[in-house]
């Protein structure tokens, strides 16, 4: 905490006068901020709240759930750490999400705006220059001890300072925190920020005890648990093998709205697998209480079985309102042999998307098609109106095709479709500076015959060999040699942190209202940052351009323009092959579990589930 000291010998009239001072400097700091700012009980980035400031709870969950009981979930890999906001280690992740609040909260039915958590009031300036948070005077942590600006500030410093390299660059946009009172931060943006965004992430960032890290390092890794304020604490645990959370009946947040509803559970239990398969026969053995379905041959053929014709055992599909996960082989272009362009595009025409579907995933998918699959973001046709005016600016950098050819994935449908795209590819490779020697593919001017290493991790690596196997076999058909490598999840993590790889099978989850996390993933300031998102090393002065007016764009059909130029440059110049989306979550349970039934899209929130023996 910030503390006023008084030196020795010096006489209590000096003391009177300065305290005097410093009322009337706050009283300055009140009129000022009376005169220029409004305070709220919600804001929306893009439009208004969709619940008034006199609602008791969101309409997707059950607020009259029972609480008891014990849920036990899979988790995988392993971990030695309880710090998921430091480069170092690796973190069970979830132990910080169910035992740390955030300022602010996001409905699943209403993702631009945010609604008190921790923070009581939202302190909005007209001119857009910062935001403050007035913190609930109930908001404590654990051990019962009042949450503070204090411990704010020291968070979010501690973030940008000591945590992962990312945080800095996340939150760039942010000039000053400062503390207005005990209860009451204000984040001061950069002058001439314009980033509609910033005070929905700034919301959003999870808030620590400053008292427990008075002799501790931030940064290093520890199997401490963090002191959280939230509707959990970590009760007991056995690194690599389960962490077991107890719901904390004392917690502070457990009446206010945006909890009510939610962690019904007594308990949550975590136990460690390596393998997704062999979780299903923990769930049928009652081991495990619930598990998504990653894998659609296991969806059809893998549950049927006396427990589930019996019903004792739930198999549902839940549709969700959420951008498509992007699952993609990425390619590293660090490496000269992925720099071009061409090659990368060679390289996706070999992947046949629609054998996969028909023959190994029983027609359960759709191909991801953009950054944004499954929203009104996503760019299709040529681009027209301000998103073609967005990109005319940058077009010396970019493919000619942007303008004049629609964007689309191959259609390997048939065997003579196959064959030409195969044909396509040897001829960009030819435009690349490669050809044919000796039946391989190579570099003319390194003799370097073209081969490529793609990884996994062995959580879901099993399931990829048989989609592999005919793309290695396709690549083979023209000269390039590729192999499949399954690495433990630590293994697999830390090779990617550290850029160490030539072709990866990866994933992110995206925004629904993408942003500044977009720089992250694919812009420049982000590429040599080890332990990035940017793990594609994309280096591109057009889609840093096109982030930063994403960011600024205050109008909807501006932000709307900027973030269908962003995915058509990204997709076009081919960082990565696209694979496949659902629209459902596919998640098997005990009959013991129940859920909300609402017709709204929120997939399988765990959260908002109960227990009914």
């Amino acid at each position: 905490m910030i503390r006023w000291h008084i030196p020795l010998g010096v006489g209590q009239m000096q003391a009177n006068i300065r305290n005097s001072l410093i009322v009337f400097c706050a009283l300055l700091i009140s009129f000022g901020a009376e005169a220029k700012t409004r305070f709220v009980d919600s804001f929306s980035v893009s439009s208004t709240p969709k619940y008034t400031s006199d609602f008791t709870h969101f309409s997707y969950v059950n607020p009259i759930a029972p609480k008891g009981g014990k849920l036990t979930l899979p988790a995988y890999g392993s971990f030695d750490s309880f710090n998921p906001f430091i480069f170092k280690g690796i973190a069970f992740s979830e132990g910080a999400e169910l035992s740390l609040e955030s300022l602010g909260f996001s409905p699943l039915d209403d993702k631009n705006s945010v609604y008190p958590l921790l923070a009581e009031k939202f302190e909005l300036s007209d001119d857009g220059s910062f935001i403050g948070f007035v913190l609930n005077k109930n908001a404590t942590f654990a051990d019962g001890t009042p949450i503070t600006a204090d411990d704010v500030i020291f968070s979010f410093n501690s973030l940008i300072e000591k945590g992962s390299p990312i945080y800095k660059i996340y939150y760039s946009d942010v000039e000053r925190v400062e503390k207005i009172n005990p209860r009451h931060v204000r984040f001061y943006f950069k002058k001439g920020v314009q980033n509609r965004e910033l005070p929905l992430i700034l919301s959003q960032f999870k808030v620590f005890s400053s008292d427990q890290f008075k002799e501790k390092d931030f940064a290093t890794p520890s199997l401490e648990p963090m002191l959280g304020s939230g509707p959990y604490t970590v009760s007991s645990f056995e690194p690599s093998k389960f962490v077991e959370l107890k719901r904390n009946k004392n917690y502070w947040g457990k009446n206010i709205p945006s909890r009510k509803g939610y962690y019904n559970f007594d308990t949550i239990r975590y136990d460690f697998y390596q393998d997704t398969t062999v979780t299903l026969q923990a769930l049928f053995s009652g081991a495990i209480d619930a598990r998504d379905e990653y894998i659609a041959k296991s969806w059809v053929n893998g549950y049927d079985n006396k427990l589930v014709k019996e019903g004792k055992i739930i198999k549902e599909e839940m549709q969700h309102n959420n951008p498509a996960v992007l699952q993609f082989f990425a390619f590293n272009t660090r490496l000269p042999k992925f720099s071009n362009r061409l090659v990368r595009e060679a390289i996706g025409l070999a992947f046949n998307f629609d054998w996969a579907n028909e023959k190994l995933f029983y027609n359960q998918y759709k191909r991801i098609y953009s950054l944004f699959s499954n929203t009104d973001l996503a760019s299709k046709g040529l681009p027209e109106g301000l998103e073609r005016q967005i990109l005319s600016k940058y077009k010396k950098d970019l493919s000619p095709n942007i303008f004049t050819k629609e964007y689309k994935l191959p259609d390997n449908s048939t065997y003579e479709k196959q064959r030409n795209n195969l044909r396509k590819a040897v001829s960009l490779l030819n435009q690349a500076g490669y050809d044919f020697v000796d039946g391989r593919m190579t570099d003319l001017k390194t003799g370097t015959p073209l081969e490529i290493e793609v990884l996994s991790n062995s959580a879901n690596g099993s399931s990829f060999t048989r989609v592999m196997l005919p793309f290695i076999n396709n690549l083979r058909k023209i000269g390039i040699k590729m192999t499949f490598r399954n690495l433990e999840v630590n293994i697999f993590k830390n090779r990617l942190d550290k850029f160490e790889y030539e072709m990866a099978i990866l994933s992110f989850r995206l925004s629904s209202l993408p942003g500044n996390e977009q720089r992250e993933i694919w812009g420049s300031d982000s590429a040599d940052v080890l332990g990035s998102y940017n793990v594609l090393g994309i280096k591109n002065n057009a889609v840093d351009s096109i982030i930063s007016g994403l960011i600024s764009a205050q109008k909807n059909d501006v932000y709307e323009a900027h973030a269908k130029a962003l995915d058509r440059v990204i997709m076009n110049e081919h960082y990565f092959i696209p694979q496949w989306y659902s629209p459902f979550d596919r998640i098997a349970y005990h009959k013991k579990l129940k859920h909300p039934k609402t017709d709204i899209k929120v997939g399988a929130d765990i959260h908002t589930w109960w227990i009914e023996e």
